[in-house]
């Protein structure tokens, strides 16, 4: 009875060690593409439901190759522009960081539906595969990701932004290099910030998965901290998590990190009812969605 109690409280370990080794599985980046295909694409989507109305001009749709270099590893990666880049410099633009899995074509129709918020064009949007991503050239990190964010800023930033006119969105893994950049950023101030379906940190992963306190640091050398950097956030904060998502539940990861950002106008939740990780958009009604986002970005919430 006691070699079974024993091997029962190692089990959980054991398969954590195995199977939520954080550094090997947290960048799920194994579909592999010769070209981006956006509407043509047939594979997986996010917002599988999106209406075919919500469409992109060809030419408000910008394919980017970028430098990126974080400290020691250089690597091109790609991004698209959404809107017309000749007018970025009167434009507000909102920068979306996607998730752990696949690639732009998986979340094209999230970039679709940000570019109509307002009504189509009123902001323009980018959005950047990491390295290792899509088409992106290296191997994915947590310094890369950092470093091919910061290379979208530094093109809008070339193309005259303006300082206040950046909104930073971080969908999921997203979160990290949202939230890292809003708070410590060299290349331009973060106006805003949303973050959809964030996790809290490592350690909040590894005790949410093996519901006993662990240190983190057995399972990662990530640093991957939302819900301590977001303490220091001086901007505007839009919470977005669903209520039933069982992939990064709100009860150990959204609400910590709301809870952990400071009192300050514009701070704000929504958690929908009903949802699950990756159908918010679908769940809220694409209308209302956009409606909530019009209203956090332009002040009105």
């Amino acid at each position: 009875m006691r070699i079974f109690r024993l091997f029962a409280c190692l089990l959980p370990a054991f398969l954590l060690s195995s199977c939520l080794r954080l550094d090997s599985n947290l960048f799920n980046n194994g579909e592999k593409i010769s070209s981006y295909q956006w509407d043509a694409f047939a594979g997986e989507r996010e917002i599988k439901d999106l209406p075919a109305s919500y469409k992109i001009p060809a030419e408000e749709l910008t394919q980017l190759s970028l430098l990126s270099d974080d400290g020691g590893n250089r690597a091109l990666i790609r991004a698209v522009y959404l809107g017309d880049t000749s007018s970025i410099a009167a434009d507000t633009v909102i920068l979306y960081c996607h998730g752990n899995k696949n690639h732009m074509d998986l979340y094209w129709n999230r970039a679709k539906l940000l570019s109509y918020t307002g009504f189509r064009g009123k902001y323009g949007v980018m959005m950047m595969d990491y390295r290792g991503y899509g088409l992106s050239e290296g191997n994915p990190s947590e310094t890369g990701m950092h470093a091919d964010v910061l290379a979208c800023m530094r093109w809008l930033k070339s193309k005259g932004l303006k300082d206040g006119n950046l909104v930073m969105y971080g969908f999921s893994l997203g979160s990290a290099p949202a939230t890292f950049l809003s708070v410590e950023n060299p290349v331009m101030p973060v106006a805003r910030l949303v973050l959809e379906a964030p996790f809290a940190s490592a350690q909040a992963m590894v005790e949410d998965a093996a519901k006993f306190s662990l240190p983190s640091s057995y399972f990662t050398s990530l640093s991957l901290d939302n819900e301590g950097l977001i303490r220091k956030l001086k901007v505007p904060f839009l919470l977005i998590h669903g209520k039933d998502d069982d992939f990064l539940r709100y009860e150990a990861h959204g609400k910590r990190v709301f809870e952990n950002c400071p009192e300050q106008p514009g701070k704000q939740q929504i958690v929908v009812e009903k949802a699950v990780h990756n159908n918010v958009p679908s769940v809220m009604g694409f209308e209302n969605y956009s409606a909530e986002l019009q209203d956090f970005i332009s002040g009105k919430r």
